[in-house]
């Protein structure tokens, strides 16, 4: 029996995550690279010419025959790209936020069918430390309260990606993108939840770099999410309280000692789930819920806050 004809994938965008993504398609048998594309030509040299590349994702479009598209521009640009692919009947992984703006959100998850599905990279929710937090709790009491950490210092972590630093480019700051990850870890143990309260810290700059927020679950189950871009290390976990008092908690980073260690394994079980969607898109019921637009809404919900709730100033260093 002959293997499956593999996926043929291209790579928009080859900043500092794409890494991720190229090792994950050069490891997954399921899957070819066809193609790359960056507005960047000196970008494009990363692979020696051993794929097509191209600056515009248009041309690329509409002359390499594709299974799917992923997608790892900065923030703003990720709206109209993921348009582009949808429009022309390639499906998306999209890495987070799926936009930054909530209309252009909303506009992408309406786009997106069955056929030709929008699916974001919650790369977190796959884990290996969170995945045994999960298995864990299945046989523990109810959910008491949690508790999402997801601080470091930016500038630790651009790699090159100087974007993250523009509030217009960003979508704000450590909300805008870290936001999306935290929010979709609390609903991966707790399903929809709503923001309850939002304080956020901003710096000269008007980009927020540490905000705490208070969601709550359809049931009355508490969260905190701690997001910080100016931490002095990287601390990224998950403690949950049952409601028979004990404390259950993921080190995301445990094991991982490398920087970015943790990615690796992440994003390689990100395209495989990806794969998988692909795969079952003529069964609908095997179709699972995307978070994308749950994230961005939380993200919105927090900002629109901000001005309703008095939320702090600060003037921080840069």
């Amino acid at each position: 029996m002959s293997a499956p004809t593999p996926r043929r994938v291209a790579v928009i965008g080859l900043g500092a995550i794409s890494r991720f993504y190229l090792a994950a398609i050069d490891s997954s048998p399921g899957w070819e690279l066809a193609a790359i594309c960056d507005v960047r030509p000196g970008a494009l040299a990363c692979l020696g010419g051993s794929v097509p590349a191209y600056l515009d994702h248009r041309a690329m479009l509409g002359e390499v025959e594709l299974d799917a598209v992923l997608v790892v521009v900065p923030n703003d640009a990720h709206a109209p790209i993921c348009r582009d692919a949808l429009r022309a009947g390639v499906p998306v992984c999209v890495e987070k936020p799926i936009a930054i703006d909530l209309a252009d959100a909303r506009d992408l998850t309406a786009l997106a069918t069955p056929r030709t599905p929008l699916f974001t990279a919650f790369h977190r929710r796959y884990n290996s430390n969170v995945l045994r937090l999960r298995a864990e709790l299945g046989s523990s009491a109810p959910i008491e309260s949690i508790i999402v950490r997801y601080l470091e210092r930016i500038e630790d972590h651009l790699g090159g990606d100087t974007w993250y630093l523009d509030p217009d480019r960003c979508g704000g700051g450590c909300v805008a993108d870290n936001g999306p990850n935290a929010f979709d870890l609390v609903r991966l143990f707790l399903g929809d939840v709503e923001p309850a309260g939002a304080t956020l810290r901003r710096d000269r700059d008007g980009i927020d770099r540490q905000a705490v927020i208070t969601l709550r679950s359809a049931t009355g189950v508490p969260a905190v999410v701690e997001l910080d871009w100016s931490y002095p290390g990287e601390t990224k976990d998950v403690e949950v309280r049952c409601t028979d008092g004990s404390v259950h908690h993921a080190d995301l980073l445990r094991g991982y000692p490398g920087f970015k260690g943790s990615l690796g394994h992440e994003y390689t079980a990100a395209l495989a789930d990806f794969g998988d969607l692909l795969d079952r898109r003529g069964d609908a019921a095997a179709r699972r819920p995307d978070g994308g637009l749950p994230a961005l809404e939380l993200v919105d919900a927090v900002y629109r806050a901000e001005f309703l709730d008095g939320a702090q100033n600060w003037e921080g260093q840069t």
